[in-house]
């Protein structure tokens, strides 16, 4: 059924763990989730037109277990059409919540009921697929957290969703996107939070070892990001364990972290009461920013990384190099002539980008197919080529790659779903085609995405 006649013819509470809101588990029980209006002060005025699921909190970090059925009952409370992706998870196509191309969105009142079992452990986060860029810009990301099945053996666990928001003094929200803003990086915030907070402090035991994870779920942002106060080492990224030695970012040498992307840190909580570790970002036209921070508190556990094992790796098959297929994907500029998509999902009235010089004409255009189609079982290296100035983090549904080589930069071995392409970049991933269906294949730069540069990738 072509994607538009598809559009015609379908008429236990878990504790936050420091996150400041609160958190709920989704694992043998169904656990109701409202997308709704909501309000929130980040200045001495209230913020309202925000989307949250929450009246009046940020979206709740969502806990669930590695191989553990989650129930996810979505309510679209709002008078827009909606519907809900779980971003990095490697679950069945019809659970992936990308609209026309795996469900119908969901209208006023209307439910769609979620459920998935997680292969794979990690740091996850969740976020509409349908008018993204605006429920997104009003706040309607939140953090997936897939526990392993044994204990790692934490004393704390502390979840830090980096987001900012477009406020004018009177805390009013100013247009999500802009035409200047969607043809270059994006169109950036102006209020840059943690949580939805100004530089939070969370208390963690003294000398106790936390896992601090770290999402990007801005609509634009890149984060240049590093750790001061504390002897640390990353142990996951973008959900998935490590299996080298990784030099950590410094004030000289940041990390950056793009839209979508996700690092799991181990830390020793200072020994000394009252003493902090902070979480800073490298901002244009500032020194350094302390996003959050956390606080020892009580008497010393004397914990040291040194105790840590491993984190069990996931269950992705690892592909097989020498018999890989080749399929290349330029990412570029719109060539002259693109319109704007169809805007049943929301569309920002205009086109800049393209993958393959095609820009996507839009979720419910006719006569769309895939940018390419792989065999489900067989080994790929997909050739990501960046034809532009502006960094890209390029996101894959449904399915995990690792980096093999670039031509700016060494690109360590790192499992993942979303490659940042520097300018000028040509970068190449391998990966095994082991989940079949429709994986929609988009810039999470949102504005990037709504304007051209997104399409989908077919395993069958």
């Amino acid at each position: 059924m072509k994607r538009r006649e598809f559009l015609l013819g379908s008429g236990a509470a878990a504790g936050a763990l420091g996150l400041g809101g609160f958190g709920l588990a989704a694992s043998s029980g169904a656990q109701d989730l409202v997308i709704q209006p909501a309000s929130f002060r980040f200045r001495e005025q209230m913020t309202t037109g925000m989307v949250s699921l929450s009246p009046n909190a940020p979206p709740p970090v969502l806990y669930g277990r590695q191989g553990e059925v989650m129930k996810l009952p979505v309510r679209n409370a709002t008078p827009d059409y909606t519907a809900m992706h779980w971003h990095g998870l490697r679950i069945p196509n019809g659970m992936d919540g990308v609209p026309y191309l795996t469900q119908m969105p969901m209208g006023a009142d209307e439910v769609f009921n979620y459920e998935f079992t997680p292969p794979d452990a990690g740091t996850y986060w969740y976020h509409p697929h349908c008018m993204t860029m605006e429920q997104m810009a009003h706040g309607l990301t939140g953090v997936m957290v897939i526990a392993e099945p044994e204990d790692p053996g934490f004393d704390a666990d502390q979840v830090i969703n980096l987001r900012d928001f477009r406020l004018d003094e009177e805390g009013t929200f100013l247009p999500a996107y802009t035409a200047r803003g969607a043809a270059r990086s994006g169109t950036f915030g102006n209020v840059l939070t943690a949580n939805w907070l100004d530089a939070p402090s969370y208390e963690h035991p003294a000398g106790g070892l936390v896992r601090l994870r770290v999402v990007n779920t801005d609509t634009t942002r890149i984060y240049k990001l590093h750790l001061e106060g504390a002897a640390a080492r990353i142990i996951a990224w973008d959900g998935h364990p490590v299996e080298i030695e990784m030099q950590m970012p410094s004030a000289k040498e940041p990390m950056l972290v793009g839209p979508g992307q996700r690092v799991d840190f181990a830390m020793t909580m200072p020994p000394e009461e009252g003493k902090t570790v902070d979480l800073v970002a490298k901002i244009p036209g500032q020194k350094h920013r302390i996003m959050a921070q956390l606080r020892a508190v009580g008497q010393s556990l004397s914990r040291d990384l040194r105790e840590m094992k491993p984190l069990p790796l996931n269950p992705v098959a690892k592909p097989d190099l020498t018999n890989a297929e080749l399929h290349e994907f330029v990412f570029g500029w719109t060539p002259e002539g693109g319109a704007p998509n169809d805007g049943f999902c929301g569309s920002l009235g205009y086109s800049f980008w393209s993958i393959n010089r095609t820009p996507w004409p839009g979720d419910a255009a006719e006569n769309v197919g895939p940018l390419a189609t792989l065999q489900m079982g067989k080994s790929y290296i997909l050739r990501l080529r960046n034809e532009s100035p502006n960094l890209h983090p390029i996101h894959l549904h449904g399915l995990a790659f690792v980096p093999l080589r670039s031509n700016l930069r060494k690109l360590p071995p790192l499992m993942t779903d979303t490659m940042l392409l520097l300018k000028d970049e040509v970068a190449e991933v391998a990966l095994v085609a082991d989940n079949p269906g429709d994986w929609a294949f988009h810039c999470h730069v949102i504005e990037h995405q709504k304007t051209g540069l997104t399409g989908y990738i077919r395993v069958v």
